[in-house]
């Protein structure tokens, strides 16, 4: 664990890619294996589940450190931690036992199983073994919550530097439903076997948004299709099953049983990169219908019926089980577009056709028309580019369609988390009814931390009342509120909930008596919903 340790401290404490990179490299080099393969597990999101509640855990803590349990609480704001506000707490540690990292997860486990007392007893136990930073990480193992500020994409750089192994080819290895308690540090990384996980997909390519036409070319060298509203997903096809991921690695087949179809309609060794989208008589569905089947296990008639999925096909990453991701993408199109000729109509999938032009005008225009087919704007990507993994700029780019957007005036505000502990980020906005304020949607992105340090000073000065964290406030500032989709909620006051909703800009040109109205966004609800 003092390995361990040293390591979040040194990438904790440093700004530096290349100071981050060598000390991951360095832990890599060094660890055991059972710790190398933890360490990878939780920088890439693979954490324990939660072995107590924070509740327990901020009574215990305030028990052992002596001090009343609302010192802690009234802390906890200021540090924006729990984890490291309990660390801070404790008394210092007199133990110097260096148990491996793996050890200590094999104890949350233990604890896991055991009575309240018997868990109070083993987390003293460990309290008093550590020195603060292991102490921190210890208790935040304990609740679920590890997050490290690296990228899975720096840890890759840092295990290829310290495997020598292709960077391309560890992030492949990393993709999949593996966990510490089901692979071994040999199976994972040191052996050479695509094949060693049969579901395993690919890193999913991600394009960055397009600002400025001028930098890209001419229109010819592009293909360029619909950016789809739904699912980003790959179907994978091997060994005669098939498995649905997620773009955030989530295996998601369950949810999406009428896909099975495709094992009949698709060869086997077929990799296909697509999106998810409800999709009812030819036409997509809103992203609203297909959120009904997000995160279900099992999915009843009534909903297959009220929201069918088809999986719109971008790409193919895999043909006759070879992978084709360095082929061009039109290579790739002319492969998928043959693939799927001969698929039968009623088959739940569609190919994403081409969308056709000139001029860079001529796609302005198909741009605007987006909302049309039921998508966010255009895709672009270069007609001779290879299927790279994750972000990268140059050949693929979205050219997303301008946001709707309301003006509002803030009526709640709480205060952030982490790094925005003592800041007020989160807002509540309502928009007018009649002679009342009826609030509508929170949100928490979009401004400067120079707006948000003078939101806070405001609020602080401006509060009528407090509700625990949240404070209401005089109804004075207007916003502007940009999301990407409506949808009418029972669930909520004003009858309707907004996609992705964040702050535009502060609008302080514009008085109380000039903000949006109910009956405007009921109007967007019926023109865009």
């Amino acid at each position: 664990m003092k390995n361990f340790a040293k390591l979040f401290t040194a990438v904790d404490q440093s700004t530096k890619t290349t100071v981050k990179v060598a000390a991951m490299a360095n832990f890599f080099c060094t660890a055991s294996d059972s710790d190398k393969l933890w360490c990878v597990a939780l920088f890439s999101g693979r954490r324990p589940r939660r072995v107590i509640t924070t509740k327990l855990l901020r009574k215990w803590a305030a028990e052992r450190a002596g001090l009343p349990l609302w010192l802690i609480e009234e802390c906890y704001p200021i540090v924006g931690d729990m984890a490291e506000t309990i660390s801070l707490f404790l008394p210092p540690s007199d133990g110097d036992e260096d148990r491996p990292l793996s050890d200590w997860i094999s104890e949350l486990k233990r604890l896991s199983v055991l009575d309240e007392n018997a868990q109070k007893a083993g987390i003293f136990t460990a309290w008093d073994t550590m020195p603060q930073t292991e102490n921190f990480l210890f208790t935040k193992l304990l609740t679920g919550g590890f997050r490290i500020g690296v990228s899975q994409k720096l840890m890759t750089r840092a295990l290829a530097k310290a495997t020598g192994q292709d960077e391309a080819v560890l992030t492949h290895k990393l993709m999949g439903n593996w966990t510490p308690e089901t692979v071994t540090w040999h199976n994972l990384i040191e052996v050479d076997d695509p094949s060693a996980d049969l579901s395993r997909p690919y890193p999913f390519y991600l394009a960055y948004g397009l600002d400025d036409l001028d930098q890209i070319g001419l229109p010819s060298d592009w293909f360029i299709d619909r950016k789809w509203d739904g699912i980003r997903g790959q179907f994978i096809l091997r060994d005669g099953e098939h498995h649905i991921w997620s773009r955030g690695e989530d295996l998601i087949t369950h949810s999406f049983p009428e896909l099975v179809q495709l094992r009949e309609c698709l060869p086997d060794g077929t990799v296909i990169d697509g999106e998810l989208l409800a999709f009812q008589n030819n036409t997509p569905m809103s992203f609203n219908v297909l959120q009904k089947r997000i995160g279900r296990k099992t999915v009843p008639k009534k909903l297959l019926a009220e929201a069918p999925v088809v999986l719109m096909a971008y790409d193919l990453l895999e043909c006759e089980g070879v992978d084709i991701r360095r082929e061009p993408l039109a290579t790739r199109r002319n492969l998928l577009e043959k693939m799927l000729s001969s698929t039968p109509a009623v088959a739940p999938i569609r190919i994403s056709s081409e969308v056709t032009g000139d001029t860079w005008e001529n796609f302005k225009i198909e741009r605007g028309k987006s909302r049309d087919f039921g998508a966010e704007g255009l895709m672009l990507k270069r007609r001779d580019s290879p299927y790279l993994a994750g972000r990268k700029k140059g050949d693929w780019w979205k050219w997303k369609i301008d946001p709707l957007t309301i003006d509002a005036v803030m009526i709640y505000a709480q205060a952030g988390s982490g790094r925005r502990a003592n800041l007020f980020t989160d807002f509540t906005f309502a928009v007018k009814n009649g002679n009342d304020l009826i609030p509508f949607t929170k949100a928490y992105s979009g401004l400067t931390d120079e707006e948000f340090l003078q939101i806070t000073h405001w609020v602080k000065r401006n509060t009528l009342q407090r509700f625990g964290p949240v404070r209401s406030v005089q109804a004075e500032h207007v916003f502007e509120i940009a999301f990407e989709g409506i949808q009418a909620s029972p669930r909520h006051k004003s009858g309707i909930a907004l996609r992705f909703p964040r702050m535009l800009r502060w609008r302080r040109d514009k008085p109380l008596n000039e903000i949006n109205t109910l009956d405007d966004l009921k109007q967007i609800l019926l023109n865009y919903g």
